[in-house]
């Protein structure tokens, strides 16, 4: 029986239909899909075996050990994981990497334990990543960017929070952008950020939306890259300002890098074991910016965060950390900020505070609150 294959990879990603990726979790780990679970064919260690043996003896000899490998309990234990996703996904869809052995046996042996006829990716992983990639560059051409620029801690990202034609990449990067951004658990890798990107800009386009906002970035936020053909693009859009007075930029750093950063350290790693690896992470990146801030200055704001940490942990205050904020917000990034928006002079379209600036996207734009 010829078991079928789906090559509309546009409403794939349009349906946010569930997948399951059969390649090897060595595979899944450099680049994915959203709404993919990683069952795979085979191990690690399986896949490196049956690749050596491919090498050295072939392609049927490859076959050959692979079946060996993963055969007896090792295969009935891989069916019944697929069985329960077949069941919980009646609609969706499994690959591999080319579309080619490795989905056609699953698809086969899901059929053959189940009755059901699964349909995989043609292409495979492959064709989907070729799809999104073509994708983000045709989207990238359409879309009519307005940039939110402002000072940090300004609140850029609760100001993307109220509208519904933004691209948040902070929230695609899974970092807040500076320094001291770093979530609990680790960034998507740059494959599975370019991916999502483009997921994002392909539903954008869907409903026939091309003007988005988007926070202003460097090339880099964290330790992952935003696409060249999208930085070049937002680099040579209009550029709108947002503003705030000293006080609430130092209570939204507070609220964000304070608060709400301890407890998600705490609710993945415990009270204890979280604040730890959340007070070191607000000391490592001090440690990043030491150059920068030169010795006088960095010893100065390091002993203040001390003193914080030392204080909150002693007794649960927090307040302390505002004096360290506040200095590092006026004194090391607004110097660094009035720098590079000097540069932009000619992009800047407005200027104003959160509401100003919402009203300005509803009037100019067409960007209405969500």
């Amino acid at each position: 029986m010829e078991l079928p294959e789906v090559d509309d990879y546009r409403s794939l990603f349009l349906d946010e239909t569930a997948l399951m990726d059969v390649r090897a979790p060595v595979e899944f780990q450099q680049g994915a899909f959203p709404h993919t679970l990683n069952l795979p064919l085979m191990n690690d260690d399986e896949r490196h075996k049956v690749g050596l043996q491919y090498k050295e003896q072939g392609q049927d000899k490859a076959i050959e050990l692979g079946h060996s490998l993963v055969s007896g309990d090792i295969k009935e234990s891989r069916l019944a994981v697929w069985t329960k996703f077949v069941q919980n996904n009646p609609q969706g869809l499994l690959y591999c990497f080319r579309g080619g052995l490795r989905s056609r046996i699953s698809q086969q042996w899901i059929y053959e334990n189940t009755g059901v006829v699964y349909p995989r990716v043609k292409g495979g992983y492959k064709a989907l990543r070729r799809f999104l990639i073509d994708e983000l560059e045709a989207a990238t051409n359409e879309i009519e960017p307005v940039i939110l620029s402002g000072r940090t801690g300004i609140g850029k990202t609760l100001l993307l929070n109220r509208i519904q034609q933004k691209i948040d990449l902070e929230g695609i990067f899974h970092h807040r952008g500076s320094v001291f951004g770093k979530h609990a658990d680790p960034q998507p890798s740059q494959i599975d950020i370019e991916n999502s990107l483009s997921i994002e800009l392909l539903k954008q386009r869907n409903k026939k939306i091309t003007k988005l906002v988007i926070e202003d970035e460097g090339i880099s936020i964290g330790s992952r890259r935003i696409p060249d053909v999208f930085f070049n693009r937002m680099k040579e859009s209009s550029l709108i300002v947002l503003e705030a007075s000293v006080e609430e930029r130092v209570e939204i750093t507070f609220d964000e890098y304070i608060i709400e950063s301890l407890a998600e350290y705490q609710k993945l790693l415990g009270e204890s074991e979280g604040f730890k690896t959340w007070a070191e992470n607000l000391q490592n990146s001090f440690e990043r910016i030491q150059k920068r801030l030169g010795g006088v200055r960095y010893k100065e704001y390091r002993t203040i965060l001390n003193d914080a940490i030392k204080n909150q942990r002693d007794s649960g205050e927090s307040g302390h950390h505002k004096v360290w904020i506040e200095n590092l917000l006026t004194q090391y990034y607004d110097p660094m900020y009035d720098y590079q928006l000097s540069l932009k002079k000619e992009r800047q379209i407005f200027r104003g505070d959160r509401d100003a600036v919402l009203a300005f996207l509803a009037d100019e734009y067409g960007i209405a609150e969500s």
